[in-house]
């Protein structure tokens, strides 16, 4: 998909602020604890996700995530299609007071490649 420049421009300021981190370090994390949470909407969830994520769309996710994951410094780990929707939404999240949230670098796609789990 060809992103526009403003939308680039708002992923770019936004990573100056977020963690990102690779599919193999996820899967670390997730090992330790973490929970991996998927931004995508309804239908790229359903077609796949990661084994054992959450499913919490980037339109609901800020409405929703203070129900599912009282504990402010719980480990949440964002991803999307391709890492920039979850930028964006973990940077929300740490603007309501989240404060152990990061973005999987190249979400789904990058998932997929690394032949990690799927459901």
């Amino acid at each position: 998909m060809q992103h526009s420049e403003e939308f680039l421009k708002l992923v770019d300021e936004a990573k100056t602020n977020i963690k990102e981190v690779s599919v193999s370090q996820t899967q670390e994390r997730i090992k330790q604890g973490a929970n991996l949470i998927d931004v995508r909407e309804d239908n790229e969830w359903q077609a796949g996700h990661a084994k054992n994520a959450i499913h919490l769309g980037r339109g609901i996710i800020e409405r929703d995530i203070v129900q599912k994951f009282p504990d402010k410094n719980a480990e949440l780990i964002l991803y999307c299609g391709g890492g920039f929707r979850s930028i964006l939404s973990a940077v929300n999240l740490q603007k309501m007071g989240y404060s152990n949230v990061s973005s999987m670098a190249g979400g789904w796609r990058e998932w997929k490649e690394a032949g990690a789990p799927t459901e």
